[in-house]
């Protein structure tokens, strides 16, 4: 199986190793833990609560998983997982920076935490319902189950000015420095990235692929001929201002029907990734081999998601006196205007 096989470790002592490391610098005190059905004694179906409310909108709504995992990512990478990207509190909240343009499942959060706000008040944080919502919508759409821990608390502000994800145009060298200052790794990374198997993006995102790469003038060298001139087909440059700025899908072979699947990795090696950072995985030894796993073994790749999933559900979490449980999840209890 090459080297991959070497870097993936069993679930179970993926989980407990990571249980000890948040991706955060050591402390001279043990870090607190996140747990294993943390709300048992408090508010004892909590995750059954979850996943009904997801299952409803899911059955309506395929697209709800990219959104939903758009979403951890973006609560992750930029100031922990502290549900900050929720809030709307504030002149600039996270979710108005430019790289976030498109977000969606907001409405499917609020519904979710007015059904447990019902039955177990102030007990269930908005940063857990996320990541338990997102975990039941990825394995609804084919990813792997994959235990969430839980016990995080909510932040306290959301700034715009903090958002520093990077353009999807970045070479698979900077992804990768940005992912390791997040406490991921190589797998990680191309693990991750393997969540653009489903999903959309804004032709704005890739114009610099299909028509001025590099400020050349010309397309991406790396991006397939025929599948170049199919996706100019459906993004136009843009000569006016507040033209429509048109969706395309990231995983064709996915579509509509927002099916998880390893075809995304097959692509990349036909040369036909959408974004340039998908594309660029094909350029670094390990990236590359990874690739070359995952497109030929489904399983590799759902096992290794639901571990990289779980790691990054660790990312700068609060906990204990930290933050705060809100009651609406797109306000602080003190800014809530109910």
């Amino acid at each position: 199986m090459g080297k991959l096989m070497y870097m993936v470790f069993p679930l179970i002592i993926a989980f407990a190793v990571l249980s000890f490391d948040h991706g955060v610098a050591a402390a001279p005190a043990p870090q607190p833990k996140l747990q294993w059905h943390y709300y048992n004694n408090t508010c004892h179906n909590a995750e059954v609560y979850v996943r009904h409310q997801v299952k409803l909108l899911w059955d309506q709504d395929k697209s709800i998983t990219a959104k939903l995992l758009r979403l951890v990512y973006t609560d992750c990478f930029v100031t922990g997982c502290d549900a900050s990207i929720l809030l709307d509190e504030g002149p600039n909240p996270e979710k108005k920076a430019p790289q976030n343009r498109g977000l969606g499942g907001f409405a499917l959060i609020d519904n979710i935490k007015t059904v447990l706000e019902s039955r177990c008040p102030g007990i269930v944080s908005c940063a857990d319902i996320l990541h338990l919502a997102a975990r039941d919508a990825a394995k609804m759409a084919g990813a792997p189950g994959y235990p969430v821990f839980t016990g995080r608390k909510d932040g306290m502000k959301s700034d715009a000015a903090s958002v520093d994800l990077p353009s999807p145009s970045i070479s698979w060298q900077e992804s990768l420095a940005y992912f390791k200052s997040r406490g991921l790794n190589v797998l990680d990374m191309s693990t991750l990235l393997g969540a653009h198997t489903l999903g959309q993006t804004h032709c704005s995102f890739i114009l610099d692929r299909l028509y001025n790469y590099n400020g050349t003038g010309n397309s991406d060298p790396s991006l397939g001929a025929t599948f170049r001139d199919k996706l100019r087909g459906l993004c136009p440059p843009k000569t006016k201002k507040g033209q429509h700025d048109p969706l395309v899908y990231l995983n064709p072979e996915s579509g509509s029907d927002y099916i998880f699947r390893e075809s995304y990795y097959k692509r990349i090696l036909r040369n036909e990734a959408v974004l340039g950072i998908d594309q660029q995985l094909l350029y670094g030894d390990d990236t590359k081999e990874i690739t070359d796993e995952f497109a030929a073994g489904f399983e590799d790749f759902r096992r290794e998601f639901a571990h990289s999933m779980f790691k990054m559900g660790n990312i700068k979490f609060l906990t204990g006196n930290q933050g705060e449980i809100r009651r609406n999840c797109r306000f602080t209890n003190k800014g809530n205007p109910n």
